[in-house]
């Protein structure tokens, strides 16, 4: 129906509330002349205005509601970032399953909760459709990349490129897989991982750049 409001005004759904009421103005002018001229040109225009005063108050109620949404949205995507904060993972899980728009920060998010799950793959995963919804974002990419590496140094310490293949001189332990990611080797990757973590627990405070 907004669509049909914003032809009738002749605007695009894109424009400003600035433009928006410029245009309203502008309209509601040229009928308020044309409604006292004789004939249908005098009913035509006064019916125009009535249809250009319920477009005008359709639109500015519609997209005020739709502010009031993504408040609530940025509002309760900050408070999951608090719980991880906190590494109150559980209740982080909790109030992301209540969104049902589930824009880049929320993938993001739910990224850092599989992160720190030990669920590395999933973790990937979810930074991947961050950055598919948002490519211009650096936090997002900077994240997936100290992931790859962690990933790659695991891999090396744990033999994934040997050579020498399974049971040679050169061989290590193999990977501990759980929920689809691999869990790090304590010894080996401690370093990685804990750069790794401290980029996802540090940039998770609420930043909106949707």
């Amino acid at each position: 129906m907004n669509e049909e409001y914003y032809r009738l005004l002749g605007l695009e759904e894109g424009v400003t509330d600035e433009e928006l009421t410029l245009r309203y103005q502008q309209l509601v002018e040229k009928y308020k002349e044309e409604r006292w001229q004789e004939g249908e040109i005098g009913n035509q225009a006064a019916k125009m205005l009535t249809k250009i005063e319920v477009a005008y108050k359709e639109i500015m109620e519609s997209r005020s509601e739709k502010r009031e949404e993504t408040q609530e949205g940025d509002n309760a995507l900050a408070e999951v970032a608090k719980y991880l904060k906190a590494n109150d993972v559980e209740k982080a899980q909790e109030k992301l399953d209540l969104f049902n728009e589930r824009g880049a920060e929320w993938h993001y998010l739910q990224a850092v909760v599989f992160y720190k799950k030990n669920w590395y793959n999933e973790s990937k995963k979810q930074l991947e459709i961050a950055m598919r919804i948002d490519p211009s974002n650096g936090k997002y990419r900077e994240a997936y990349e100290k992931l790859n590496e962690k990933d790659n140094y695991e891999k090396a310490q744990n033999g994934e490129n040997n050579p020498y293949g399974n049971g040679g001189s050169y061989d290590y332990p193999q990977r501990n897989e759980q929920m689809g990611g691999a869990m790090s080797n304590p010894c080996c990757c401690c370093c990685c991982a804990s750069l790794c973590l401290d980029l996802m627990t540090s940039c998770c405070c609420y930043d909106r750049r949707l």
